[in-house]
């Protein structure tokens, strides 16, 4: 991670000089770095050993996350991003979306540096699917006839893909046998979604000032996730109705009579036993490979999920 850190920090510099502020801006450390996170652990060789492919194709998939949610924060009209204003509101939306481009048009230049054109073909790919996602979700906003199967293929495509190709490319940039690759392209997949879940969640339960990001964006931007997928299947009729027309105004359901009723009708177990369940398949996707490594350490990335999750199973509401 400090290899990393220096990385992103010299690709300010690639920057044009007009617009390098605007870029540290967006590159800083703040964040949670889950993408290097599991493409340094899935490409780990031992305590000590940093890998310059790796440090190089963290930082591709990191500045595409980054940009990603630059354009969300535009989308979503959000204020706060790792406890601090929003790239649209530190320099307004219009200069913010190409910005957001310009953070893409990067990743991809470094990409190409690699010796294999792989490395590029793979995360221009997977660049694509994710803003397919996001295209998907934003042109079914206030649609309230989503099916779990579509819901799925969004978060398949806007989160897990990113972290499905963060693990391939830490197991096979740093030499492991290709079924492993394989196995970790798998779990990435599988645990992509699960946090999306998570995510999800959070956006009804969480407390901004823990979180460090602003929340009820899904609510007040009508998305249909799932602990609002389910909420909708419990409620009674009157309230189905209510939330239904909300989301189609766009008025406020109110956040805190949302995680109200999500914990006395059940809606946030069943939220945490589907996350469950994609987090069991992750885990078994590493069973053929537990001499290896890196596999300890992907197994504690699930085990520390499975804690921010049950942090947030016994909410408070104000």
């Amino acid at each position: 991670m400090t290899a990393l850190d220096g990385f992103m920090r010299q690709q300010v510099g690639q920057f044009e000089p007009e617009i390098r502020d605007m870029a540290a801006y967006c590159l800083d450390t703040t964040g949670k770095r889950l993408r290097p996170t599991m493409v340094f652990i899935c490409g780990w060789s031992g305590e000590g050993i940093v890998v310059e492919e790796l440090v190089r194709a963290a930082g591709v998939v990191e500045m595409v996350h980054l940009a990603t949610l630059v354009h969300d924060d535009i989308m979503d009209r959000a204020e706060i991003r790792r406890n601090r204003r929003t790239a649209a509101r530190q320099f307004g939306p219009d200069a913010a979306v190409l910005l957001g481009d310009a953070l893409f048009s990067q990743a991809l230049h470094i990409a190409s540096h690699f010796p294999t054109t792989e490395v590029c073909r793979l995360v221009s790919e997977s660049t694509r699917k994710v803003c397919s996602g996001e295209i998907m979700q934003t042109l079914r906003r206030r649609d309230t006839n989503i099916s779990l199967d579509e819901y799925r293929r969004m978060i398949d495509l806007k989160t897990a893909e990113l972290f499905r190709v963060s693990c391939f490319l830490g197991a096979s940039l740093s030499g492991h046998p290709l079924g492993f690759a394989q196995a970790a392209d798998r779990f990435g997949h599988h645990l992509g979604i699960a946090y999306q879940i998570y995510d999800d969640l959070v956006d009804f339960l969480g407390e901004e000032t823990q979180i460090g990001k602003t929340l009820g964006t899904d609510l007040a931007t009508g998305k249909l996730t799932l602990p609002l997928m389910l909420l909708l299947e419990k409620v009674t009729a009157v309230e189905h109705a209510t939330i239904v027309s909300a989301l189609h105004s766009g008025q406020s359901l109110g956040l805190a009579a949302s995680k109200q009723r999500m914990q006395e009708l059940g809606v946030v177990a069943g939220v945490i036993q589907v996350m469950e369940a994609e987090l069991a398949v992750a885990t078994r996707a590493l069973d053929s490979h537990g001499s290896l490594a890196p596999v300890p350490l992907m197994r504690q990335l699930v085990t520390m999920l499975q804690v921010k999750v049950t942090s947030l199973s016994a909410p408070k509401v104000s």
